[in-house]
């Protein structure tokens, strides 16, 4: 990237208290919520509310900058513009990486060790051959809207979730408040090779006539491709390279949910980085299974039953029925299901119908 504000697709939704974990200053905050609103395939809209914000909704490009803050005023260097092409091993035992500059122009780096943060892409580390824990797949478009004031008071202060094959079969839409006046409309699905999927664009144009946004102006398009194995079987690291973020699979494939997890991801390294032993990569893995919990396996078995078996009036009808069962929570436990996978909220003999395995 020439510029950190560019590509900066990402919903970037975020509970207050990875905010405060992480210290995320204002200046990387677009808006603040205080709701959840979701449309249900029936047509009917379901809200809940809290006086005290709930999270918030991050600029991504700001966020960038803010870290690449961080990371110069403690002495790193930032390249713009570079793409590592690969890495190999140093004869003193660190790793070279191998980089083509701005310029086009190819170097070298020898560090002691390396960091595959590309995300999906995996650019260094590769996406290995692992075929009992399968890539899942799945694909987001997004716009930038600038809404008039009364089109921005509808929407303001809340996450707002569209659910229901006729709006976006085998995914979701949503609407998210950014600064005033600035509104972040997308769409996603996973992959499915197995049937016909309409285009993103199209579902985009429909969702934007729902919504009665279509006289919106466009400020910005960007979309974005996600992957992640559910139980998380990457390879983690090689030699001095290791990986983090969605190159280790942290992305959520229920809620679509990148950057916190990648945050922590890096934290989690970054503690075994100031102490290196031989067996960092296995230590790695172990603490990183440990941080993200058992809920984590849970919550993308939840997500690839869903949103894959989202194509039906019969499948309709059980997410209705879900919705429906969510009326019974608050906001802050509708906040803990989908942010932190506490699906026991349910009852454990509710869990089957919450996966979608009951009758």
């Amino acid at each position: 990237l020439p510029d950190l504000r560019r590509a900066a697709f990402s919903s970037a939704a975020m509970p207050m208290a990875a905010v405060e974990e992480f210290g995320l200053p204002a200046q990387v905050v677009g808006s603040r919520w205080t709701s959840w609103n979701l449309l249900g395939p029936s047509g009917q809209w379901r809200a809940w509310q809290q006086q005290q914000p709930l999270g918030v909704v991050l600029d991504f490009g700001a966020l960038r900058c803010w870290l690449s803050e961080q990371l110069q005023a403690w002495g790193g260097r930032l390249q713009l513009g570079w793409t590592a092409l690969g890495s190999e091993s140093a004869a003193d035992g660190g790793v070279i990486t191998h980089c083509r500059d701005a310029s086009g122009a190819r170097r070298s780096i020898r560090s002691d060790w390396l960091i595959d943060a590309s995300g999906q892409q995996r650019a260094l580390i590769g996406d290995g051959a692992l075929a009992p824990d399968p890539m899942v797949s799945g694909v987001g478009l997004e716009w930038l809207l600038q809404v008039n004031q009364q089109q921005w008071l509808r929407w303001q202060g809340s996450l707002s979730f569209v659910l229901g094959s006729q709006w976006v079969p085998q995914g979701y839409g949503w609407v998210f408040p950014m600064q005033p006046g600035v509104l972040k409309l997308g769409v996603c699905r996973l992959l499915d090779p197995r049937r016909p999927q309409p285009g993103l664009q199209t579902l985009q144009q429909q969702l934007l006539a729902q919504l009665d946004l279509a006289n919106a102006e466009v400020l910005d398009r960007h979309g974005g491709l996600m992957r992640s194995r559910i139980r998380r079987q990457d390879c983690h690291g090689r030699g001095r390279l290791v990986a983090l973020g969605d190159a280790v699979s942290t992305g959520n494939l229920l809620g679509g949910e990148g950057i916190r997890h990648a945050m922590t991801s890096a934290r989690v390294l970054a503690s075994l980085l100031q102490h290196p032993q031989a067996d960092l990569t296995s230590r790695y893995r172990k603490a990183l299974r440990q941080q993200l919990g058992w809920r984590w396996t849970l919550s993308g078995r939840l997500a690839r039953r869903t949103w894959l078996g989202l194509h039906s009036p019969k499948s309709d009808q059980r997410l209705e029925h879900w919705l429906r069962a969510l009326e019974r929570c608050s906001a802050v436990e509708l906040s803990a299901l989908l942010f932190d996978y506490r699906f026991e909220r349910f009852g454990w003999r509710a869990l089957p119908y919450v996966l979608g395995l009951g009758r």
